[in-house]
């Protein structure tokens, strides 16, 4: 269940957090008029952003990451993805 601790931070608005069935971390953000977001903070040391303006950003943590922006144009880095 998320904790709507409402914290701000940056230009936006943490408005829940909780860990998954995976035990993976998570947050939603609210931006106000650009929209919301989220992220995901993995047990495996991966981490996932979904922005409000529709791109999203993966890291491995193991030297991979991939962003995918708004258009949909995929820019992917060397390393080892999981």
């Amino acid at each position: 269940m998320p904790n709507n601790n409402n914290s701000s931070s940056g230009g936006y608005t943490y408005t829940g957090s909780g860990t998954n069935s995976q035990g993976n971390h998570y947050c939603s953000r609210d931006h106000g008029d650009a929209g919301s977001g989220y992220h995901y903070s993995n047990n495996d040391g991966s981490y996932y952003y979904s922005n409000p303006n529709g791109s999203t950003y993966y890291n491995s943590g193991s030297g991979y990451s991939q962003y995918t922006s708004p258009s949909g144009e995929t820019h992917k880095s060397s390393g080892s993805s999981k």
